[in-house]
């Protein structure tokens, strides 16, 4: 049993993004497939995908790399973990290196990114940061 899915899928990405693989697949969740979302509409990834399936759908992610084969995604790290939640409010979060990496935030809204946070001025559990 998977106890916490999130740390799940920042590891599936960080592993296949090590190898320079093109895709990787996990089970299916809908904060998984907002965390995709995200993560598409920021430019970090290609495109995600979710097959229904039984007993559980499939998130299919589809990395992205450059021209010559170097990673987009530099680090991809859990910040707000099961025993020890992270929050955050509007005004306290600052950009990711200059604004070239991002958290993405699980708030009332739903899954968003920190930019879309500070824009819409809401705070909330941070979930990962990706730069």
């Amino acid at each position: 049993m998977m106890t916490d899915p999130i740390a799940d899928l920042c590891t599936r990405i960080r592993n296949a993004n090590l190898i320079h693989q093109k895709s990787t697949s996990m089970p299916a969740s809908t904060v998984k497939v907002g965390v995709a979302a995200i993560l598409k509409e920021e430019g970090f990834i290609a495109d995600f995908a979710v097959q229904p399936g039984k007993p559980s759908s499939t998130l299919t992610l589809t990395l992205k790399y450059g021209e010559d084969g170097e990673r987009v995604i530099r680090s991809i790290t859990r910040i707000s973990k099961p025993g020890c939640r992270i929050y955050a409010g509007a005004d306290e979060l600052k950009p990711v290196l200059r604004g070239m990496g991002m958290r993405v935030l699980s708030t009332n809204k739903g899954i968003v990114s920190d930019r879309t946070a500070r824009a819409q001025k809401l705070g909330g559990e941070i979930l990962c940061e990706v730069f």
